[in-house]
């Protein structure tokens, strides 16, 4: 099988193009530029997608023996990533980019290119698991839960997980660094990226002021209406913060107040206490099914964060959207994040949080 080895110069993926050829595929490694002013050195372990990875992919690249492009897809990330990561949250969402990159970057843009050019499929050090099923194949989580990443792949449909491969999901983190000292990889050592890869020094707020401009507005009582502070854009908050809210606290009680809703629109900043935050009702569009969607109400497991706690619910789809019903309430649910559902460790699928409510308030 021809596969495309999506090689970030990262440990992770380096031992999957290893592996890949290691199983007697015809394996091409390729690095995403997806910087459009790529910096020669990493600023922090966050950062990745700069001119020192694709060097250390390349090295790799030729100790293994195979042939070693670079893909420039900037501007494409710039749009389908970055842009609409600003976009959501100046619309008052919560996005999660890591989602939209594999979605439209690795297994859409990569994927549909590297089909183009005669390749069978596409293999990416994602710690995940492709498990032949009686009805195809399934995505599964890793073995080692703790860099479990089956939640920001809840977004591939059955025909991308058809030309997919994972083959470090069964494998922990520290096996994997020590198989890649043994291979002699230089970067066995190498510190992992982290989320947000575009934004290296991890604040989020500033570069959103930087793309959006500051946009003053009001912070709003949930409940009375009044105005209890001010704000420098409401793309600057998301439901369930606390902290960095500058709160005029001389007419509140001494309860801690929270962002309870964002509104894009309006650049409006709702707050409340903790009471006005559980929710156990998701309602989502932009539905994806990673294998035949369930019939009717299906028991299974909601995720809302990449590294957050599996929750019993029930789901059903209703004209076009998603509908889960958690078995208890949840906090800091934001519209903009995805719901990933789970069947024991299988992904059935996802959807984007469109709305929330209380099973009271629906009754």
């Amino acid at each position: 099988m021809r596969v495309v080895a999506a090689m970030s110069g990262g440990v992770d993926s380096a031992v999957a193009a290893a592996r890949m050829l290691d199983a007697g595929h015809e394996v091409v490694g390729v690095h995403l530029a997806l910087s459009q002013n790529a910096a020669r050195l990493r600023e922090s372990a966050r950062g990745c997608c700069t001119i020192e990875d694709a060097g250390d992919a390349r090295r790799v690249a030729d100790r293994l023996g195979i042939p070693f492009y670079v893909w420039d897809m900037a501007a494409r990330f710039r749009r389908d990533v970055m842009d609409d990561f600003a976009a959501e949250y100046a619309a008052g969402r919560t996005p999660n980019p890591c989602l939209r990159c594999n979605e439209r970057i690795k297994f859409s843009a990569l994927l549909d290119k590297a089909v183009a050019l005669g390749f069978d499929a596409v293999a990416t050090g994602h710690y995940a698991r492709i498990v032949e099923g009686h009805q195809g194949r399934e995505l599964h989580r890793a073995v080692d839960l703790a860099k479990d990443q089956s939640y920001v792949l809840g977004v591939l449909t059955t025909d991308q997980l058809a030309r997919a491969f994972f083959p470090l999901g069964d494998t922990t983190k520290p096996q994997i660094r020590l198989e890649a000292a043994e291979r002699g990889f230089s970067i066995a050592k190498k510190p992992d990226s982290h989320d947000i890869c575009f934004i290296p020094d991890g604040d989020t707020r500033g570069f959103l002021t930087r793309h959006l401009g500051e946009q003053p507005g009001e912070l709003v009582d949930a409940v009375t209406g009044a105005v209890v502070g001010e704000h420098s854009g409401s793309y600057g908050f998301t439901v369930g913060q606390r902290r960095g809210l500058g709160l005029d606290r001389s007419g509140l009680d001494g309860s801690p107040r929270y962002v309870v809703g964002v509104d894009g629109p309006r650049n409006r900043v709702l707050i409340g206490t903790a009471d006005l935050l559980g929710v156990d009702v998701i309602v989502g569009d932009h539905v994806r099914w990673c294998g035949p969607p369930p019939e009717g109400a299906a028991a299974v497991g909601a995720q809302i964060r990449a590294h957050g706690e599996e929750v019993p619910a029930t789901a059903y789809v209703e004209g076009g959207e998603l509908h889960v019903r958690l078995a208890e309430r949840m906090r800091g649910v934001a519209p903009g994040q995805s719901v990933v559902l789970y069947e024991g460790t299988r992904v059935v699928g996802s959807a984007t949080i469109a709305r929330t409510a209380t099973a009271r308030s629906q009754d």
